[in-house]
């Protein structure tokens, strides 16, 4: 039986080696369903059963790097045909609008809504370390995990959707702030699940199992 592709898309922003490797793990032990290839071709990406879109930096440069790659038609094109579609950090803030952090640039505009600094006055910005997670409305990607179990986050800027009910977690950081977003196939989250120990993994191995 020829195996399924999941494609962990590579426009020279994302967090590459730490998120293949996790999901290469996990395939690894679940019978490996899949072939994971990181890759910026827009065919491939086009044609994968699965799809990942990591992000590390600032959201015009990743803007600017997704078109320069060609990868934008293709990302919305995938997302919006129902194919099961991860986003991880700054790949859940290019979903949206546009951002605070580079007032302008057009996101993807996936989902309607901005991204915003985080106004958290008594505390660090950015966000940085271990919180726990409130759910809010249900997700594949939390399918078995405890209430409140805490991931990793590094960020500044969060997600304000338009419409609350497409936030699946937050967390509290001088007010409750997006962790998590998702909208059918499209699922999205703020904080890094390959850096969140058992939590962080338990995440990505429902992302495998999502049909």
């Amino acid at each position: 039986m020829a195996l399924k592709t999941l494609a962990i898309i590579d426009y020279g922003m994302g967090n590459l080696h730490s998120v293949s490797k996790a999901l290469a793990k996990l395939n690894a032990e679940n019978d490996g369903q899949y072939t994971i290839v990181v890759t910026s071709d827009p065919a491939v990406i086009s044609s994968a059963a699965k799809v990942v879109l990591p992000g590390v930096g600032a959201f015009g440069d990743c803007m600017a790097n997704l078109n320069s790659y060609g990868l934008v038609a293709t990302i919305k094109e995938v997302a919006g045909r129902g194919t099961p579609f991860l986003g991880i950090c700054l790949g859940l803030q290019l979903l949206f609008d546009g951002s605070e952090e580079d007032t302008g640039v057009p996101g993807l505009g996936i989902l309607p809504g901005m991204v915003q600094k985080i106004i958290a006055p008594a505390l660090k910005i950015p966000h940085m370390g271990w919180n726990s997670l409130a759910f809010k409305t249900p997700s594949p990607l939390f399918a078995g995990l405890p209430a409140n179990p805490y991931v990793y986050f590094v960020h500044s800027y969060h997600a304000v959707p338009e419409k609350q009910d497409v936030v699946t977690a937050v967390a509290e950081y001088g007010s409750a702030i997006t962790a998590a977003v998702g909208c059918g196939n499209v699922q999205a989250v703020q904080f890094h699940p390959e850096k969140s120990s058992a939590t962080g993994l338990a995440i990505l191995a429902n992302f495998l199992k999502c049909v």
